[in-house]
């Protein structure tokens, strides 16, 4: 399986769930790239902090509360990834509203789950 996969709101630490859900995309052969707060790596993944613009993103998988995610908005439409998944605590009517408006699909999941059972 090979859908690149921006992870939106990385961590180093091993508590979070970006940093399992970057382990678990490497482990599933999946072309990683990230953002987070802070520089750093994760199985392989370097870590940035800037809006890079990366391409051809498959799915972008979102570890930012509602919030944090405003001054994400229009980078993650600039991207054009095929998807964006929620994951839980990060669910959020405006954000949904405006992906539909721009043709983007989205996902109310867990990538730790859809990974899991095979539905990534």
């Amino acid at each position: 399986m090979n859908k690149k996969t921006l992870v939106l709101g990385a961590s180093t630490n091993p508590s979070r769930y970006s940093f399992l859900a970057i382990n678990k995309l490497v482990d599933n052969q999946c072309e990683v790239v990230a953002i987070g707060l802070k520089k750093g790596k994760v199985a392989g993944v370097n870590i940035e902090i800037e809006k890079i613009p990366f391409n051809k993103i498959d799915t972008l998988t979102l570890y930012l509360n509602p919030q944090r995610q405003v001054e994400y908005y229009e980078y993650v439409l600039d991207l054009k990834p095929n998807r964006v998944i929620f994951n839980p605590g990060t669910e959020n009517q405006e954000f949904y509203k405006i992906l539909t408006e721009k043709g983007i699909k989205y996902e109310i999941a867990c990538t730790l789950v859809l990974l899991g059972t095979n539905q990534y």
